[in-house]
């Protein structure tokens, strides 16, 4: 078996330290673009900033792992254990949990008459800003599964 063939056949694999570490990594970063969305909204002061961090990162380590969780899970299951796969799942899940909560479920739940009006520009703005929260999301994942898993030998 050649060198690419037997790389190729490599998995990644994890333990629970290391997926517990990649937890705290993951909320600790979603903890700062809250600090970062606090400053563009004109926040300075220190209490508001480390407030702010750490309710941004409780929140985020509770939504990683009830709705991430399972889904990673899956994923592992799968087999589908790269960097990847898991910038996809981080991506997706955030661009569908943001679109959802702007656009009152998917159009499920009942609107204000008055948002009829300024559908379309809804769901545009709620694509275009969850297409940016995605962005982040998807690089959280990265940098969790890089702490988390290694390849096995």
């Amino acid at each position: 078996m050649n060198d690419r063939a037997a790389s190729a056949s490599r998995r990644y694999d994890t333990t629970i330290d290391r997926a517990g570490l990649a937890l705290g990594a993951g909320s600790a970063l979603a903890g700062l673009i809250v600090i970062g969305l606090l400053l563009l909204g004109g926040k300075r002061d220190a209490l508001s900033l480390v407030g702010g961090w750490m309710i941004g990162s409780l929140i985020a380590g509770i939504a990683i792992t009830a709705v991430g969780g399972p889904l990673w899970l899956v994923m592992h299951v799968a087999g589908l254990r790269r960097a990847r796969h898991a910038a996809l799942v981080g991506a997706v899940t955030a661009l569908a949990i943001f679109v959802g909560a702007q656009t009152y479920g998917f159009g499920l739940f009942e609107m204000p008459p008055m948002d009829n009006r300024a559908l379309l520009f809804r769901w545009i703005s709620a694509l275009a800003s969850s297409g940016i929260l995605a962005l982040f999301a998807g690089a959280t994942a990265v940098l969790m599964w890089r702490i988390a898993y290694r390849r096995e030998s």
